[in-house]
């Protein structure tokens, strides 16, 4: 396993689908200055990159040979948003879509493709500091975290806002299937065996359901003004 670099700051966001992690980390990577990595769009590209080549998404052995095949980047645009790089291509749209995101879902749950993954989200980790959001970013990817937050909200809300943005996108939706979409992706991202959904140890826990972006923002701010790194 690679070795993570030392004495520099890590801040791990994770939660289920839907709970703002997403936003919220590309914020306070924006406000901190640091370097950012959303570990769901590795997974999303990962999938991107398998159908482009025709891949068998239920082939765990081709799809962690392939990892070490493709580069993901993470990058500000001229506009100042983060956006995702796959072999020097921006593939923004492309991992927003419904598909897309149900095939990373599936593929995630594959140990082997978790493993190949892994050396991949450590070199993410460099000065100033780096903002990591996913899953099992503070119990598996960076355990030894100067800062871990926990960020859930309601199934309800969760899925209010996911059918939001299928609205907003012209998606054709329907919130009862919304909300059975989101509670079967929190049981296959809760009962995986590798790498499962879950609080780890000494994160705060934030559940933005009545919470606005900047507010949460500025709890997590606050949290890492007064905690002392490790």
């Amino acid at each position: 396993m690679m070795k993570e670099p030392s004495n520099i700051p890590v801040l791990t966001i994770d939660g289920p689908s839907g709970s703002g992690k997403g936003t919220i980390s590309k914020r306070l990577a924006e406000r901190l200055g640091w370097n950012y990595l959303e570990s769901g769009a590795l997974y999303r590209a990962l999938g991107i990159a398998a159908m482009s080549q025709q891949l068998d998404i239920t082939d765990a052995g081709k799809l962690a040979t392939l990892v070490d095949g493709v580069d993901i980047e993470f990058k500000r645009n001229q506009q100042g948003r983060w956006v995702t790089y796959l072999d020097g291509e921006e593939i923004q749209r492309q991992l927003q879509s419904e598909k897309i995101g149900n095939i990373a879902s599936k593929i995630a749950v594959f140990p082997d493709v978790r493993r190949s993954l892994l050396a991949k989200q450590l070199t993410f980790k460099q000065l100033p500091g780096l903002v990591a959001d996913g899953r099992d970013m503070g119990s598996v990817v960076f355990p030894a975290a100067d800062y871990k937050v926990y960020l859930t909200a309601s199934t309800e809300e969760r899925a209010k806002r996911r059918y939001k943005q299928l609205i907003e996108k012209g998606i054709s939706a329907n919130l009862r299937d919304v909300i059975q979409d989101v509670e079967k992706r929190d049981q296959r991202d809760k009962n995986r065996s590798t790498s499962p959904l879950m609080v780890p140890e000494g994160a705060v826990y934030i559940d933005s359901s009545s919470k606005t972006i900047d507010e949460v923002v500025q709890q997590v701010l606050d949290f890492l003004k007064n905690k002392p790194s490790q």
